[in-house]
């Protein structure tokens, strides 16, 4: 049995290593990740990490973690932005308002699959024209959900958050844990 990280993701590699899990492979699928026509960020964030397990090739007694962030602004997604522009109008809509952060997790092993979503509500503080700017200057907004990380020099942009933190960094580790264990991967010197 081998464990297949289904993302590229430097942050969940570091997420699962608080469980002492490294994957034994990382294999990020090459899917279509535009929203359906009038989906709802919750449903579109399960879908995502489920046809993102669903995509990646592994034997039929590995477990293969695939896991999708986005960030919810009402009924709006905002997923990564395309280039610096994007980002702006992304931190412009965020600033002095509330929004959901949902990170779905799904676990494949064989044809059994295991999914769990959180959702995290996050207060971001006003921001100002030189706290926008110095930001998008530093390039940390690359690769982003809603074009900023909780864990690095945005984190001075929220002071309030209410549900899971290592959800909106990019996988809930509690949760996590709790699915690897359904699927049978041995967690703290288990056996399998």
């Amino acid at each position: 049995m081998a464990l297949i990280l289904g993302s590229g993701s430097p942050r969940r590699r570091e997420l699962l290593a608080q469980l002492g899990v490294v994957a034994d492979d990382i294999r990020p699928p090459d899917i279509d990740e535009t929203p359906a026509r009038g989906e709802l960020p919750r449903p579109y964030c399960e879908r995502m990490a489920r046809e993102k397990a669903l995509a990646v090739r592994a034997e039929a007694d590995d477990i293969v973690l695939s896991a999708d962030t986005t960030v919810a602004l009402g009924r709006r997604i905002l997923g990564k932005p395309a280039d610096e522009k994007e980002a702006a109008e992304f931190l412009i809509g965020l600033s002095g308002r509330r929004h959901r952060v949902i990170t779905a997790v799904a676990i494949r092993r064989g044809e059994r699959l295991w999914e769990k979503s959180v959702v995290t509500q996050v207060a971001m503080k006003r921001l100002s024209d030189d706290e926008v700017n110095h930001y998008l200057a530093s390039g940390d907004w690359k690769g982003k959900a809603g074009g900023y990380g909780i864990q690095g020099p945005a984190g001075a942009f929220i002071p309030w958050i209410n549900g899971s933190f290592t959800a909106v960094v990019g996988l809930p580790v509690a949760e996590t844990a709790n699915l690897l264990r359904a699927a049978g991967y041995p967690l703290y010197g288990e056996n399998a």
